[in-house]
């Protein structure tokens, strides 16, 4: 699957399972770990934990073999690497503490500037 229905596949998954705050960003110019990292939020636990366990899950529906998903055992954050996209699926007060979007900042303000352009 090319790295962009990746992306769409991922994020239409993750809005079918009722995350919030969804971010994509685009780090292809500053790791070569990954095209895209996607940020969001779950409201409880449980909630993050089924998120991750379902993207998963529609992941091999398609034919895409997932990497790994880590967590804490508290599922207060769960990493889900898909190769070119890496999802991180976290509880709001674990995001703000992180703030992964300032961590990215200078891929997350381009992004901001393209898409105020487009």
């Amino acid at each position: 699957m090319r790295t962009e229905d990746l992306l769409h596949c991922t994020l239409n998954d993750l809005s079918d399972l009722k995350a919030v705050n969804v971010r994509p960003i685009d780090v292809r110019k500053i790791t070569p770990l990954a095209d895209y990292m996607v940020i969001a939020t779950g409201n409880s636990s449980r909630h993050v934990r089924s998120i991750a366990e379902n993207l998963i899950t529609h992941m091999k529906g398609r034919m895409v073999c997932p990497g790994g998903i880590e967590g804490d055992k508290d599922d207060e954050w769960v990493l889900v690497d898909l190769g070119d996209v890496i999802v991180h699926i976290m509880q709001q007060r674990t995001r703000d503490f992180y703030n992964l979007e300032k961590l990215w900042a200078p891929v997350y303000q381009d992004q901001d500037e393209e898409v105020a352009l487009a």
